[in-house]
């Protein structure tokens, strides 16, 4: 037996509704059972962190890291839309793409990252 892929990602919220349509308006990450969001095919990485490794914020369990296109388009709607949008050159690379961090508004942290194009 193997898993195939991620079903879900679940995670509690002071107010879910309104984090929910957080998502969908910034992101398109559509929450609906009955129409589920269905993401591109691509890579997942699915790793554990040491507990005091810095790649994300001590005080936070998790990080979400979504696959995203065209991603200057993405940070100039994001900060048009006054989200603060974190980004340093040396995250990018030709190896591994083009990376961005953004926290939701119950300051859940959120890793964006272009792929390289093949």
């Amino acid at each position: 037996m193997s898993v195939v892929g991620i079903g879900g990602v679940f995670f509690r919220a002071d107010n879910p509704e309104a984090l929910q349509a957080w998502y969908d308006r910034h992101l398109g990450v559509v929450v609906d059972f009955a129409a589920p969001w269905v993401p591109q095919p691509g890579p997942t990485l699915f790793m554990p962190f040491k507990r005091d490794a810095d790649h994300f914020p001590l005080d936070r369990q998790w990080m979400i890291n979504f696959r995203v296109r065209e991603l200057d388009k993405l940070i100039s709607a994001l900060r048009g839309a006054g989200i603060e949008v974190t980004t340093h050159a040396e995250w990018d690379t030709p190896e591994t793409g083009k990376f961005a961090r953004i926290y939701d508004p119950e300051g859940n942290p959120i890793e964006l990252w272009e792929p390289p194009v093949d």
